[in-house]
């Protein structure tokens, strides 16, 4: 499986006939090196919350490829006057789909959908767990800490991608304890350095994190497991 590294919280995942992207914010994105247009055979589309760094190219992607987008109810609902494909889940949920299963998991976040002015609402923000081929990724999405973490040592977590941010999520030392609750094989840290506000040392955490082996990726860099 090869996990790669797209600027901010986009990631996409590869598995054969499987290639699916989480949060896909490309347009916009002034750490992106490619385009949204430059995304093809996208089979599956994973949406952690509303905001538009993270809903992102999601809706020109889909119309371009096709792709079953993954997400909460209310994004979901939103989604339906596109024509898109886009089967609802919530948190907690666990469902299998033709590549594996994904469970929904809690979030601290917003996840309001900007639209001409208008904020419209996004539901309860999340992060997945994707399972393919006895694989598992974590992506949190946008979070801060919380208990619910510990949790996830359960589900034996190949990679997690944790925010280090701060400002609107974990900061680098409780994303820290976060790799603590969770104890992947491995954490990946995103959503950090795309804007001032968001400034984070990847290095700093690497050398912080004692349970999980860190692997800072950079932008289009990947990682397979």
């Amino acid at each position: 499986m090869k996990l790669t590294y797209l600027g901010h919280s986009a990631v996409m995942i590869e598995e054969g006939q499987f290639k699916g992207i989480i949060d896909p914010f490309i347009t916009g994105n002034p750490l992106a090196q490619i385009s949204a247009d430059d995304l093809s055979g996208i089979t599956h589309i994973f949406v952690t919350h509303g905001h538009g760094d993270h809903i992102g190219d999601t809706v020109d992607i889909a119309k371009k490829t096709g792709a079953l987008i993954i997400a909460n109810h209310e994004i979901s609902a939103y989604l339906d006057k596109f024509k898109l494909r886009t089967p609802a889940m919530h948190i907690g949920g666990r469902t299998k789909f033709d590549f594996g299963r994904v469970k929904m998991t809690n979030a601290l976040h917003g996840s309001g959908i900007s639209e001409n002015g208008n904020m419209i609402y996004g539901g309860n923000p999340c992060g997945f767990v994707i399972e393919i081929n006895g694989k598992k990724i974590y992506h949190a999405g946008d979070t801060g800490l919380t208990l619910d973490m510990k949790l996830l040592e359960n589900e034996n977590i190949d990679v997690a991608f944790l925010p280090i941010g701060g400002n609107f999520t974990m900061d680098l030392d409780d994303a820290v304890t976060a790799a603590d609750f969770i104890k992947a094989k491995n954490v990946v840290p995103i959503h950090y350095n795309t804007f001032d506000l968001i400034k984070a040392d990847p290095d700093e955490y690497k050398n912080k994190v004692k349970t999980s082996e860190t692997v800072i990726l950079n932008i289009n860099e990947s990682i397979n497991i």
